[in-house]
């Protein structure tokens, strides 16, 4: 069931949260931290080669209550919206997407970023986020563009980018600095106009 379409036009906005049988995607909350910490941890040599530099006191409670209110900040401001991506059956934490750098006027359009936990990666969860994640981001947000840029060895998130309709733009020199580097990576896109957008989705 489809509810009220969050436009960024409140001052206090509902909370997002999409979600079909399987799946639910939301807002990080404090009470997350124990969850986070764990898949975060246990993940740490996984997801380090993809991701810029972990600091010193990534995984300290101090830390991640700093992000979530960092978040929730971008969030009301309308520069993005970072969800925890959980499996509805137990609401296990399996990973992460954020829709970020949110451009409005001419450019109508946003960025992706995603991660997911090692014990549940290559298993479909990102690719099943991501049908949540896309109609939202063409019907309830109304943006034009998602960008979504990938370091050229990640052959595995290329592969989901492409699957979920995605298409390869070009080669961005030493764009990001990811794990201490400046890498190059891969731009890819995907407009409203190539969106099915009869999938359904909730929100609240």
């Amino acid at each position: 069931m489809q509810k009220s379409v969050f436009r960024f036009l409140s001052r206090h906005p509902d909370a997002v949260e999409l979600e079909n049988e399987q799946y639910l995607l939301r807002l990080p909350r404090y009470s997350d931290f124990n969850q986070w910490h764990r898949l975060r941890a246990e993940s740490r040599r996984f997801l380090e080669p993809w991701e810029p530099t972990w600091r010193h006191d990534e995984l300290t409670e101090g830390a991640y209550r700093a992000r979530i209110i960092r978040g929730k900040q971008e969030y009301s401001s309308g520069q993005a919206i970072p969800l925890f991506v959980f499996l509805r059956e137990n609401m296990t934490l399996v990973g992460g997407i954020t829709i970020g750098y949110i451009r409005r006027g001419a450019a109508q359009s946003c960025m992706i970023g995603y991660w997911m936990g090692e014990r549940y990666s290559g298993q479909g969860h990102m690719f099943a986020a991501l049908q949540l994640v896309i109609p939202y981001i063409f019907s309830g947000l109304e943006l034009h563009r998602i960008e979504a840029a990938c370091i050229p060895d990640n052959e595995r998130s290329m592969r989901l980018l492409e699957k979920a309709g995605f298409q390869r733009e070009g080669h961005l020199r030493g764009y990001l600095k990811i794990n201490g580097q400046w890498r190059d990576h891969v731009m890819f896109s995907r407009l409203a106009s190539d969106a099915d957008l009869n999938r359904s989705f909730d929100q609240r």
